[in-house]
């Protein structure tokens, strides 16, 4: 069942995820989706995203991740659900 409660993903994609304006691009999708939060590049070359708003969203979101932009190849998506942040906006870290 879709919710309208706010909710949280915690979101860590792998593969060739560097270079490749993942990062950008996904600032870009999670505004249009109108989804709060933050994305950076992770030391062992992975993208972890923090991302807050309606679960519908949050799941275009995630399928989203699991393509990337154009440059990029996916490996693999980890989501976990957690504690609402309240953020504002969404950046790029």
């Amino acid at each position: 069942m879709t919710t309208h409660l706010p909710t949280h993903f915690a979101i860590r994609v792998s593969g060739r995820v560097h270079g490749v304006f993942f990062r950008a691009s996904a600032r870009e999708e999670a505004r249009r989706l109108g989804l709060c939060g933050f994305v950076r590049n992770e030391p062992d070359g992975s993208v972890y995203a923090e991302a807050e708003g309606e679960r519908a969203a949050l799941d275009r979101f995630v399928e989203w991740c699991r393509r990337g932009p154009s440059h990029a190849w996916v490996k693999s998506v980890d989501v976990k659900e957690g504690t609402m942040q309240g953020f504002a906006g969404f950046v790029v870290r």
